[in-house]
């Protein structure tokens, strides 16, 4: 119950950093390199001083360069990939992707894929096709190419952190090693809308709350799931992601989201269950 429970609490802080980018790039509070950096160096701090407190060890792992590269992938295409393509299409290439990279992860590393998972994916993710297929005509190319990135990049941090003895250093060592190559990004690069106070505090908390805690409770969980568990269950967060925006953003409830929702939770399940 209590693994139930974690995994559930990450997959809302997944979807709320959806709903945290879109409510600040739409209404044009903050421009997305500079979302991105705060929210890596924000999550950065923080953890760093979590870390501090308890008293922990910061040590670097050869595998910290790996992760740190995949997460900056993850957080910067992300961001920039919401400028041009709309969150259900955005959030179909991500989550499609991330479950696509975990499942090849899972099979290079000869980990057995049971027929019930495998059907359980494909009912999740016809479920997504269902609820976001119709806003999918003629998407920029540009957004799909960032879009993908981003999702080869988490699938591959997911597959990385299973093996981490402790997260919670591992976590602020990743996003402490992100950050400056995000905030030189900024400097090089400029965002053309000018930061606000409301778009910087929509950045710190993506960053310190459902991005940093958030990854440190995901790096916790992953070592008990199976890779193609932890890719199935990722395909929850677009539904919960649009749940978000229905009640924080004043998006419409529809009956193919309701459908939608159902397929995919049920997909989850079947996976879930024993082999």
């Amino acid at each position: 119950m209590r693994l139930f429970l974690a995994v559930a609490l990450t997959m809302v802080a997944f979807a709320a950093n959806s709903v945290l980018n879109r409510a600040a790039l739409a209404d044009g509070a903050i421009g997305p390199a500079a979302f991105a950096a705060i929210r890596l160096g924000s999550g950065a701090l923080a953890l760093c001083l979590i870390v501090a407190i308890r008293r922990e060890g910061f040590g670097l792992a050869p595998r910290n360069g790996t992760m740190a590269l995949a997460l900056l992938a993850y957080i910067l295409g992300f961001s920039f990939a919401y400028l041009s393509l709309d969150a259900g299409l955005g959030a179909l290439i991500l989550f499609g992707g991330v479950q696509i990279t975990m499942f090849a992860g899972a099979l290079i590393a000869g980990e057995a894929v049971p027929r019930r998972r495998w059907l359980g994916a494909g009912i999740a993710f016809a479920g997504l096709v269902v609820l976001f297929a119709p806003g999918a005509a003629g998407p920029d190319p540009v957004g799909v190419l960032l879009m993908s990135i981003a999702a080869i990049g988490w699938g591959i941090y997911s597959l990385k952190g299973r093996g981490v003895a402790a997260p919670l250093p591992a976590t602020a060592v990743n996003f402490a090693l992100a950050s400056p190559v995000a905030l030189l990004l900024v400097l090089l690069i400029p965002d053309t809308v000018p930061m606000s106070a409301p778009g910087v505090v929509l950045a710190v908390v993506s960053g310190v709350v459902t991005s940093g805690l958030g990854y440190a409770l995901w790096y916790a969980v992953l070592p008990h799931l199976r890779a193609t568990v932890a890719g199935v269950a990722q395909l929850t967060v677009p539904i919960i992601a649009l749940g978000g925006g229905v009640v924080f953003l004043g998006e419409g409830l529809t009956l193919g989201f309701m459908l939608a929702a159902v397929m995919v939770l049920g997909g989850v399940a079947v996976s879930l269950g024993k082999a």
